[in-house]
Parts: C-alpha cells; structure tokens; sequence
C-alpha cells in the first residue's frame, strides 16, 4: 500500500515538472507547418545578383529627385519610354489586342517583358512587338514568388533600357482601355511642338494603398503573430492592388530593399490570408515615399462578387462599349487605362470594337 502511494505521488510530482517544459516546447512541436515551400536559396542568390546589376547600372539614383538625369544620358530631350511588364502563367490570351493598342503609337516608346511561369508551357504570342521574355522562375498564387517574379521584370527591364522610365506590370487577364498615346500622355505628358516629350514635373508612381480595411489584422498575422516586428509595426502594415505602374525611381527602391523582403518572403501559415504581393509594395512604398505615390491604381478590378479571393471575370454577354466607358470611369484625377479580369474567349467581342470604342480617345 505504502508502495502504491509512493509512486502515485512520483507520477504526479512529475506530471507537475513537466508543466513548464510543455508550455515552452509545445509550441515547437504543435504549431502548425507553413503550407507553402520557402523561395530556394540559389534563386534567392540569383535575383540578387540581377537586381545588383540592374541598381548599378542605372543613370538614376533611388536618392535623388523623381525627375531624370537628362545630362547624363547625353541628350536635353530624350524620349522617355514605358516598360509594360507582363507576369502570366498562361497563354497570353489577349496579344492580338494589345497588338493593335501598341500599333497604335507611330514612334517607339515603349518595350514589352513577359515573365511567363515556366512550368506553364506557354503558347508563343507571335510577334507581340518584339516582346522579351525575361528569365523566370516558377509562381504560386498567394506566394512571395509572385514579388519576386515583378522584381525580376522590373530589373530585367531597367538593364534592357535606360529610356525605361514607366514599369506598368499588367497580368494576362488585363485589357488596354485606352490608346496607347493617351496613356503615354497620361503618363508623360506633352511638350507642343516636340512630340512627346518628358517635361520637369514631379512625376509619381500609380500604386494602391490603403491602411484601414478590415482585413488587414488577419493579412499581418498570415505569418504568426509578432512575426513582422519590428521591421513592419501593424500600423505601417498597407494593402494595395497586385498591379501597379511604378517610376524608375520607385522601381529602385523595390530593387535595393533587404529590410522588408526578410519578413515578406516568409511562407505564411495561413494561406486563405496570405497575398504578399498584395501587401510588400504597398507597405514599402507608403514606408519610403508616400508623397512620391498617387494611393490609386490605373488598373480598374470589379471586387463586388469576388469568389476565392479572385475578383468578378468578365465573360463575352458583358462586353459592350458602355462597359469600356464605365471601366475608364474613376473618382481620381486619372482615367482608369488598364482593366480586368476578361476571359479568354472575350477578345472577339473587344477586338470588334477595339478602333472604334476602346482606341478611339
């Protein structure tokens, strides 16, 4: 009996010691696993590499002010170019249209890169107007690899030309909803009895950001709690669209960040609120140079019957005229010029209204 007792008392004195070690060490062996694969480290090794060599051979510098280094491109007037960068993981379903929107600029004042999901097999787009297709590497929805992919095209784009000056990243789902040339206006501006022409204006870049919608405290902790900290306090923590158009300058800024990328490109254990693309630009930005960024996009989504996190797609019933004129419409200072999500098979109804609707502005 005396026996029993003893060794009832030894196995709750030691229920009792073990208290402490399992409320430290559970959470090592309980928590559970991210459920996405972290970037691999010789990619990570790469881009680093591109991005490095994209920063040092600019003639601008992220420092300096928006407006470009005219004297050392050797030239008072140099004709200024926007770099649509194109992020897919299919077909580029709507190349015939974004053909007839490039062809409808007589000079050349723009360069197409196209960082296509190389597990994805794309079918060849044609001539696309001499588009690039940049080195890629592979993209998963809700992922930091979707950053990394708009880095890539941001670097690749600044080393290809100097005249880069407009980094439009646009999706495969995206549609021109304007001329080509009333978008560079847009832009750009005009100088009368120049062309087009690059005038001394601060010029800023087009890029979302909000800092009070709901779903931001579930967004920050998509990691784990604190994990953020101290690199991004909750009240810098910013939501934005996906797509953006960024000046060369802003383009540098994203390039030369470390600080924030550590914490970024951690897989998130909650997948269903993990969109850091969403997020990282946005919050660097609004972190580095708020005044230098609009807070709006140019790129119009219809959220209001999202499924799944993805917005409302567009299908061929709903393409008319009045649609494109009510995608332009925005209570900003700026048309909206690039819309979506468009399915595939609605490029027969754009391309039969693209001269005398979308292009006629």
């Amino acid at each position: 009996m005396i026996r029993m007792l003893q060794s009832h008392y030894i196995l709750i004195f030691s229920l009792i010691l073990s208290l402490p070690m399992i409320y430290f060490f559970a959470p090592h062996f309980l928590s559970p696993h991210p459920r996405q694969l972290p970037i691999p480290r010789p990619d990570e090794l790469e881009d680093l590499s591109l991005f490095n060599r994209a920063i040092s051979s600019t003639f601008s510098s992220p420092s300096s002010s928006s407006t470009f280094s005219f004297s050392r491109l050797g030239t008072h007037n140099p004709t200024l170019k926007i770099a649509f960068l194109f992020l897919t993981h299919t077909d580029l379903f709507f190349s015939p249209l974004w053909d007839r929107f490039f062809n409808s600029s007589s000079p050349k004042l723009f360069n197409i890169y196209i960082h296509a999901d190389p597990d994805a097999h794309l079918k060849d787009p044609g001539g696309f107007f001499n588009a690039r297709f940049i080195p890629s590497k592979h993209t998963e929805r809700s992922s930091a690899t979707l950053i990394s992919a708009a880095k890539r095209l941001m670097a690749s784009a600044i080393l290809d030309d100097p005249l880069n000056f407009y980094f439009a990243l646009v999706s495969q789902s995206c549609i021109p909803l304007h001329s080509f040339d009333y978008v560079y206006k847009t832009l750009l501006g005009r100088s009368k009895g120049n062309g087009f022409g690059f005038r001394h204006v601060r010029h800023k870049s087009f890029i979302e950001i909000l800092d009070n919608e709901t779903i931001l405290p579930s967004r920050y902790i998509a990691r784990g709690k604190n994990v953020m900290l101290p690199e991004v306090p909750f009240d810098q923590f910013r939501v934005g669209s996906q797509f953006f158009v960024l000046t060369k300058k802003h383009a540098l800024m994203v390039l030369k960040d470390r600080k924030l990328w550590r914490k970024f490109r951690l897989p998130c254990f909650k997948t269903e609120s993990c969109y850091p693309e969403e997020h990282y630009f946005p919050t660097l930005l609004s972190m580095k140079d708020p005044n230098g960024c609009t807070q709006y996009t140019l790129t119009r989504v219809n959220w209001t019957d999202s499924v799944n996190g993805h917005p409302h797609m567009y299908l061929p019933p709903e393409v008319s005229p009045e649609l494109i004129y009510t995608l332009r419409q925005s209570n900003y200072t700026h048309d909206y010029l690039f819309a979506r999500k468009f399915s595939p098979d609605c490029l027969n109804p754009l391309m039969d209204m693209a001269d005398t609707v979308i292009f006629n502005d």
